[in-house]
């Protein structure tokens, strides 16, 4: 365990923004965690992954918990399946990546995916047709509450798009530690996102291998989000709206070009990334933020902009978006 104080996240955010955290605590094992919070039960509280989808707009008057722990073993397996168990520190593409190596299918859509294992569930992660949730059988993880160790079935989870139980009814209650998942070792690839045909188009699919749509989800993932290495960013900032029938009917007699994919009974969903643009926002800047010129659901701090500069931002492409389609966006990202 490591303990800080007035600690500096800006290395903890992919956004690369300045925020001080009151108190930072680091581990590495279930037993000190739990240790730590029967003699000391601070008030205010952050569970923090990777920072791969958080935004801080302030500085942080409270305990930053950030668990480290790393490793991926085989639970079991037979003919047609593995069942795998990953500690939640662990970096979420190298657990793609080995499944990805050993002809593991099931994951392989969601390559490139910033962030941690035990933050993937939280987002319910989900890229070019594929859900986090669609492999999940179990989190573990300490409740906060209780102080004790759980185990929730994915069906406890409360999946639903983009979100979860644990990003809602127990947001920074619960900090998961590993995560359970099931892959098949049959071949089942999920080709049917747009990208992925037109990436794969004129090849016969059932040639296609799982390595090579990682590569495919890589270059597609590559040639349209900025690396956070390179420019602070945290994917997708806003999350892709659902209209129901008759509002596309409208949209369509005035745009024949709009995108959409069927979810649901007359249920459709819409890219944001085609409304911001749409909206005449695509390379917009201000300062040093702005909506990035190959990917207009990528907001991008190219330099020193503060939290509250890209937050400030972000509510002009809604309200942009809202004046001219009637739609308004919900952000993706986690606002703090």
């Amino acid at each position: 365990m490591k303990h800080h104080f007035n600690f500096s996240l800006k290395n903890y955010n992919t956004f690369g923004v300045e925020s001080v955290a009151r108190e930072l605590i680091e581990f590495d094992e279930e037993e000190e965690l739990l240790k730590f919070f029967r003699d000391n039960i601070p008030e205010n509280k952050l569970i923090l992954g990777g920072g791969s989808n958080i935004l801080f707009t302030k500085d942080f008057e409270g305990t930053v918990i950030h668990y480290k722990k790393k490793g991926i073993e085989i639970l079991s397996e037979d003919d047609n399946e593995i069942i795998l168990r990953s500690h939640a520190g662990e970096d979420w593409d190298a657990l793609v990546e080995f499944s990805v190596q050993n002809n593991w299918y099931g994951i392989e859509n969601l390559s490139l995916i910033p962030g941690t294992v035990g933050a993937a569930p939280v987002q319910n992660i989900g890229a070019y047709g594929v859900e986090m949730k669609d492999c999940l059988i179990e989190v573990e993880g300490v409740s906060l509450l209780e102080l004790k160790k759980e185990i929730l079935p994915a069906a406890k989870c409360n999946f639903g798009y983009r979100t979860s139980i644990f990003k809602e009814k127990l947001k920074n209650q619960f900090l998961i530690t590993a995560v359970v998942i099931k892959l098949s070792k049959t071949k089942k690839l999920n080709l049917d996102y747009r990208a992925l045909r037109d990436y794969f188009q004129g090849r016969n699919f059932e040639e296609i291998d799982i390595n090579e749509v990682r590569k495919g989800v890589i270059e597609i993932r590559q040639s349209k989000l900025p690396n956070p290495s390179e420019l602070g960013n945290a994917g997708s900032f806003f999350k892709n709206p659902v209209i129901d029938e008759e509002r596309l009917s409208y949209f369509q007699s005035l745009y024949r070009d709009i995108p959409y994919h069927k979810i649901g009974e007359a249920i459709y969903k819409v890219p944001a990334a085609w409304l911001i643009e749409k909206a005449g926002l695509k390379g917009k800047r201000i300062g040093n933020v702005d909506v990035h010129k190959n990917q207009a659901l990528v907001i991008v701090n190219y330099g020193d902009a503060t939290g509250k500069e890209i937050i400030d931002f972000a509510e002009m492409v809604k309200n942009t978006v809202n004046e001219k389609f009637g739609i308004k966006l919900e952000y993706e990202v986690n606002i703090i």
